[in-house]
Order: structure tokens, then sequence, then C-alpha cells
């Protein structure tokens, strides 16, 4: 996983929330992994936008 995050409590969270979900079940969808993270930990659009790109580039690498 990348090492780069972006500043803000709520993101960090959201990433390790994917990343432990998928960790215990990586046949989830990664999409509703996403949508369920920025409604539970109200991420702001940037936010979203900043985690939809990570988990893209994750998934390219």
């Amino acid at each position: 996983m990348s090492e780069t995050l972006p500043q803000g409590e709520h993101i960090r969270k959201a990433v390790k929330w994917i990343s432990a979900n998928l960790k215990e079940d990586p046949e989830q969808s990664l999409k509703k992994l996403i949508n369920e993270a920025i409604l539970r930990f109200d991420l702001s659009p940037g936010d979203s936008e900043f985690l939809i790109n990570f988990y893209r580039e994750e998934k390219k690498g």
C-alpha cells in the first residue's frame, strides 16, 4: 500500500477501515467499501476523491 496519506484523521481512519475489511474478506466490493467509508467517516468531496484515486492507483500497482 502506498505510504502517502493526506493529512486528516477521517481519511486515515477510512483507509485503515477499508484495508482491514479487505484483509478480512478480499472478495468484497471495493466500490461498496469506499462508498460506505465516505459516509461512515463523513469525508469531504476532496477526501472522497483522494480515497477513490488512492485505491485506483493501489489496484494498478
